[in-house]
């Protein structure tokens, strides 16, 4: 039976939803509404009649959570006797809630995804409300996810995000948690589908109590055949399926603390093998390996000795620990603090003392400080007469270096002057020799421009000679080009006519073969009416056809069946195709 804290969680998120005005009160008909359905998941009858006679002196307005807590325990969870689907349960508190206090489009992760983290944070919180979650489970939570993605976590990052939780609030909203998972501040440069599936593993480990899950091999009970299936092993129950979508459950394991697990020897050609003794069935598994053999065996007897202890299952057992943990850290602290002040009480009075002692101490200084000021008084005076000694001698020789500084001056810029007057003296003899080097290639340059127009001149006349050859060479090629033309155009009216011949002869061919294609049916027709006749004969009248002898003239061969022609038609075709070649040639 799961806890009524834990429920009612959900259930107060879902109520804190329905209070759009934020004044911790709903309408009766939407309490109506959220009671109705917690029914009908929690498999419960429900009883309209019984919210309007607990509310019935409650008409003026909304209803207070204070009001429908009561009415909550006694006709909701109070008669809750049979397990149902918690993840049901928190589907339905999580889809009345999630849409009006966050929107996971700007998200890394899913709406799944921020469901599961909903549940986790329902699992974490502290059970106060309004719920939150504190640094101390936040961190316990980060961890698990970065452990679930095997990038490790970052000491770094966590340090800095709890320096500034701890400079605003040190806890969070579960929407404020979604989206510290969701904007990736600890999982940057990790995808979504490596985050999402950190974020089920956690869940199925945290929420759904998946203390182990792998493939193994089972034993059958009836055939005795091994045949291997995906185990999840829970606080109470191992159960095994066919493949690890969980879509077909093939059967369960339950454990109580009379179950026992021992290691077998290999046997059968397996190895690796364990066997789940229960009260009425035993149970041969095999594993992958030693390793994994040695967890299934160690996670197995963890849930059979949690069971005979009578403890919950290990994160809810981890999780009061931490509870209980932070509650002995609190009262401590309060201890602390209450010996603080107590040393607090007792400073003050050694203060009060210490500052009786400390006026009595000022008295005697004040004392003491009248005759060091008389004292000090006669030291000042002879110090201002050393001083002004000194100042006048401080003035004098101040005087003198200065007038030596005046003269380094001015001899410094007498050199710089003595300096930008050679350099200037060598800029100009370099000026003097570039200008000749330029006066001489230009003259090369004159002589040059001269030559290549001498050349391009000679150039001109060699390529209007080219020019007058390449005019002669054209005419003649003009003339040969019109007796080709001539000469294509007369074979391209052979070509035309040889066309038309074979158009010609096309068409003879295929009226040949229509008349062949009638022959041949007609022949067919006369073949089968034939056979029909002898057939009858031979069946009415018992006739047998006498086998004839041979013709004796010359025999001629020729074609013999559906394609042949008689004399006639040979001669015929004969003098067509002579008359088609004769007119072809004399086309040609």
């Amino acid at each position: 039976m799961w806890l009524r804290e834990e429920l009612l969680k959900s259930i107060w998120h879902a109520f804190t939803a329905l209070d759009v005005d934020q004044r911790g009160k709903v309408s009766k008909s939407q309490l109506k509404v959220l009671s109705h359905s917690l029914c009908t998941v929690m498999k419960i009858p429900h009883d309209p009649v019984a919210l309007e006679e607990h509310f019935n002196d409650d008409n003026k307005g909304p209803l207070s959570n204070q009001g429908y807590m009561p009415y909550l325990n006694k006709f909701i969870l109070d008669k809750v006797q049979e397990e149902f689907d918690l993840l049901e349960f928190n589907k339905m508190c999580w889809t009345l809630c999630y849409k009006k206090n966050i929107c996971t489009k700007k998200l890394l992760i899913s709406d799944d995804d921020a469901f599961k983290v909903w549940c986790m944070f329902n699992f974490l919180s502290e059970d106060k409300y309004p719920l939150v979650i504190i640094i101390e489970e936040i961190e316990y939570l980060l961890r698990k996810l970065m452990e679930a993605t095997g990038t490790g976590s970052s000491e770094e990052k966590f340090a800095d995000y709890k320096l500034q939780l701890n400079t605003k609030k040190n806890h969070l909203t579960a929407w404020e948690l979604i989206e510290l998972v969701g904007m990736g501040y600890f999982s940057k440069g990790m995808n979504r589908q490596t985050l999402s599936m950190a974020i089920s593993e956690v869940f199925q480990e945290l929420i759904l109590d998946v203390l182990k899950q792998g493939y193994m091999m089972k034993k059958g009970h009836k055939r005795k055949n091994w045949t291997e299936r995906w185990f999840i092993l829970r606080p109470n129950s191992l159960s095994y399926y066919i493949s690890e979508d969980l879509v077909e459950k093939k059967g369960d394991i339950i454990l109580d603390r009379n179950c026992c697990v021992e290691s077998l020897p290999d046997k059968e050609g397996k190895k690796c093998l364990f066997i789940i003794k229960c009260t009425d069935k035993s149970f041969e598994i095999s594993a992958s390996d030693k390793k994994k053999k040695q967890e299934w065996i160690q996670a197995t007897q963890m849930c059979i000795q949690l069971l005979r202890l009578g403890l919950p299952s290990p994160h809810r057992e981890a999780r009061l620990r931490r509870r209980e943990l932070r509650q002995r850290q609190q009262t401590e602290e309060d201890d602390l603090a209450e010996k603080m002040k107590q040393l607090q009480a007792a400073n003050e009075n050694k203060q009060r003392q210490l500052e009786d002692m400390r006026m009595k101490m000022e008295e005697a200084a004040a004392k003491a400080a009248t005759e060091e000021h008389m004292r000090k008084k006669t030291q000042v005076d002879l110090h201002d007469r050393y001083r002004l000694d000194l100042e006048r001698e401080k003035m004098v020789r101040q005087q003198m270096e200065e007038q030596v500084a005046q003269k380094s001056s001015e001899l410094e810029q007498y050199l710089q002057r003595v300096r930008e007057l050679e350099d200037m003296y060598h800029r100009l003899e370099e000026a003097l020799e570039d200008e000749r080097q330029a006066k001489q290639d230009e003259e090369n340059m004159r002589k040059l421009q001269a030559r290549l127009l001498e050349e391009e001149a000679a150039k001109r006349a060699e390529l209007e000679e080219i020019h007058l050859q390449q005019q002669r060479a054209l005419s003649q090629t003009e003339a040969e080009k019109q007796e080709l033309e001539a000469e294509r155009l007369a074979k391209e009216r052979d070509l035309q006519a040889a066309m038309l011949q074979l158009d010609r002869l096309e068409k003879e061919r295929s009226g040949a073969l229509e008349q062949y294609k009638e022959v041949s049916r007609k022949l067919e027709r006369a073949t089968n009416k034939t056979k029909n006749w002898k057939d009858k004969v031979a069946k009415h009248e018992g006739l047998v056809r006498l086998i004839q002898p041979g013709h004796k003239g010359p025999q001629r061969i020729t074609n013999w069946g559906p394609a042949s022609f008689t004399d006639t038609e040979l001669e015929l075709r004969k003098k067509s195709w002579q008359e088609s070649k004769n007119q072809g040639a004399q086309a040609q």
